[in-house]
């Protein structure tokens, strides 16, 4: 079992720039490859943002590629994404998944193929 917490989420100006972190607990983080994704009111949960075990691999949606940026510390058991010229479409509810992965180098994209999740941060981007 595998605990995830995520924080750094907020309030912030279109243009400025967040740190989303996701702290787990329970198992180690580096059994896993992790994932970032998104919800809207009233919409599906997309995915955002994807790394392998080992860090050495990483997917970003199309939205988001060049200016997130995922990236993970196996010691301090933590996932991050750096989000820099946030977008007032960038807002929504950011949750942090853990899935478990045969290879270190293999990402997952899709919410099925995660098997833990964490409760979500909320971010809104004002324009």
């Amino acid at each position: 079992q595998v605990q995830l917490v995520e924080s750094g989420g907020g309030l912030v100006q279109a243009g400025g720039s967040l740190r989303l972190s996701c702290a787990a607990s329970g198992r180690t983080v580096s059994n896993y490859a992790m994932g970032w994704f998104r919800q809207e009111p009233g919409k599906e949960r997309e995915f955002v943002a994807a790394i392998s075990r080992s860090g050495g691999s990483t997917n970003h949606a199309d939205s988001v590629k060049g200016r997130f940026t995922i990236f993970r510390d196996n010691a301090k058991n933590t996932v991050y994404l750096q989000m820099n010229s946030l977008k007032p479409e960038d807002t929504a509810v950011y949750y942090c998944a853990a899935g478990r992965a045969a290879f270190s180098f293999i990402i997952l994209i899709t919410r099925t193929e995660y098997d833990y999740w964490g409760q979500g941060t909320q971010v809104t981007v004002s324009s």
